[in-house]
């Protein structure tokens, strides 16, 4: 066997990290498109605003690492959903400050709840000390 051959992609880490991500991804989907036909990036947009409060569009794809132009169609569609509002900035007006309308702040309150039984179905399988230690490994990998 080869050096090649021996190399499984199964077993190849940034392989499994971007398997289990779309897998959970594509499962906690149903909650935010179903009931508010949101997109994948509509929904970071929103869990951003509604659990950091108002910012920019730079902000967000900062926090996010989602790219400006996936922001903006997902502010546009929130905006078009009634979920948020835009202000322009007094000192730049190029620049807005976007926040959660209303509804917006009842979708994110909404699925907020969804996201925390998603989360604590994951981990069911889980001792409390694997699941401890799977969330500090990932978000030492995330912050790499």
């Amino acid at each position: 066997m080869s050096k090649s051959e021996s190399f499984d992609l199964k077993d190849f880490l940034p392989y499994l990290l971007a398997q289990a991500a779309e897998q959970t991804s594509v499962e906690f989907q149903y909650f935010y498109k179903t009931k508010y036909g949101m997109l994948r990036t509509e929904w970071r947009v929103l869990f951003h605003l509604g659990r950091y409060g108002s910012m920019t569009a730079k902000e967000i794809c900062d926090r996010a690492r989602l790219h400006k132009t996936k922001v903006s169609r997902a502010v546009a569609a929130l905006q078009d959903k009634r979920f948020l509002t835009r202000e322009q900035q007094e000192k730049d007006r190029r620049h807005e400050t976007l926040g959660l309308t209303r509804a917006g702040q009842v979708a994110y309150a909404d699925l907020s709840q969804a996201a925390q039984r998603f989360d604590r179905k994951m981990v069911a399988d889980f001792t409390p000390e694997e699941a401890e230690v799977l969330r500090r490994c990932l978000i030492r990998i995330a912050s790499l």
